[in-house]
């Protein structure tokens, strides 16, 4: 046996119900199908993973409804297990399966346990394997894209070499990777997001899917100026990372969160003191449902709810091709004329 991605993910999805009981066993058989919370096991119904193949569709293969993620059994082990590094992930697929591990590093090598059966841990565990971005190609990445952050947001880290795995063939390779935390308000990582960049300095790296989330994201979200403990009477969220790191490039002392999509904004949690949420939109709809149910909860929550609209796509648009100047005076007429004294540059 080859080892393969392709291979192992082949192989688990001829035991694909074994597979789900022994790493989905929060779920439950439904016909072809075994229902589940998510690739997390948590409990619930919007992720299902067919059985046996069908049509010509292979068996083993997962979509979760609600996230509109997708795989393999390979992410069933990797995300279920916590692991981050493709050999944990192979090697835990081949002990399902009762083939032999490969060879064992040589004597006096030491190699780090697995994380432990949660992502969250698997997230910090990224983490703290990644280096400060001052001076990497993360750092010249987001200057590509107009995004000049201090030094001291500590939510964001560079890895050299991250691990990618093709979700449709199944291979496997390393890339440097922009690493964002993602945190709760007590700025505890919860997960993170990776974007795999271009070796060559060249933008994202030319992958199908450049950008993963990890982790537990729910009600969480990547935060830039956030301080434990600290009141937020005013703040800005969204989706994407981005679009709020490019507000936070012309506003650079108002907290901003990007909660990584739409379904996450909507649940996304507020800072204590929080009396102004502003809710970054693009110009297009597809985050409307997420906009719609925030501005509800804040409301609730006695918050006052703005949407910030930009003037092209999205606010990264905005800031690369009208520039950081014209984009603070689009921003200062949406803005309550009290944050757009405190938040945007004289002038």
């Amino acid at each position: 046996m080859s080892g393969s991605a392709s291979e192992l993910a082949r192989r688990l999805g001829e035991h694909a119900e074994a597979v789900c009981r022994e790493y989905l066993s929060n779920g439950h058989r439904a016909g072809n199908y075994w229902m589940v919370g998510d690739v997390r096991n948590t409990r619930g119904r919007s992720m299902h993973v067919r059985l046996k193949a069908v049509g010509g569709k292979a068996a083993g293969k997962w979509v979760d409804e609600a996230t509109g993620e997708y795989g393999d059994l390979l992410d069933v082990i990797e995300q279920s297990c916590g692991l981050v590094d493709f050999r944990e992930v192979a090697d835990e697929a081949r002990r399902f399966l009762s083939m032999p591990l490969p060879p064992p590093q040589p004597l006096g090598v030491p190699r780090q346990p697995a994380a432990a059966r949660s992502s969250p841990e698997a997230a910090r565990r990224l983490f703290a394997m990644s280096q400060p971005i001052a001076g990497t190609l993360a750092e010249r990445y987001l200057a590509g894209r107009g995004i000049l952050l201090s030094t001291h947001e500590s939510a964001l880290r560079f890895h050299p070499g991250c691990y990618y795995r093709d979700l449709v063939t199944g291979e496997t390779q390393t890339l440097p990777a922009l690493i964002a935390a993602v945190t709760n308000l007590d700025g505890e990582i919860t997960g993170l997001q990776r974007t795999w960049l271009d070796p060559s300095g060249q933008g994202k790296a030319q992958l199908t899917d450049p950008r993963r989330s990890l982790g537990d994201l729910l009600g969480n979200g990547i935060w830039l100026g956030l301080e434990s403990g600290a009141p937020v009477p005013a703040m800005v969220a969204g989706e994407g990372f981005e679009t709020m790191a490019s507000l936070r490039t012309v506003m650079p002392t108002l907290p901003v969160a990007a909660a990584t999509s739409a379904n996450h904004l909507a649940g996304l949690s507020f800072p204590a003191g929080c009396r102004r949420l502003y809710i970054a939109a693009d110009a297009d709809a597809a985050g409307r449902h997420g906009i719609e149910r925030l501005s509800q909860r804040a409301a609730e929550s006695g918050i006052l709810a703005l949407v910030l609209r930009p003037q092209l796509g999205d606010f990264n648009d905005d800031l690369r091709h009208l520039g950081p100047a014209h984009l603070a005076a689009w921003l200062s007429d949406q803005l309550v004329p009290e944050d757009a004294r405190l938040f945007l540059p004289p002038g």
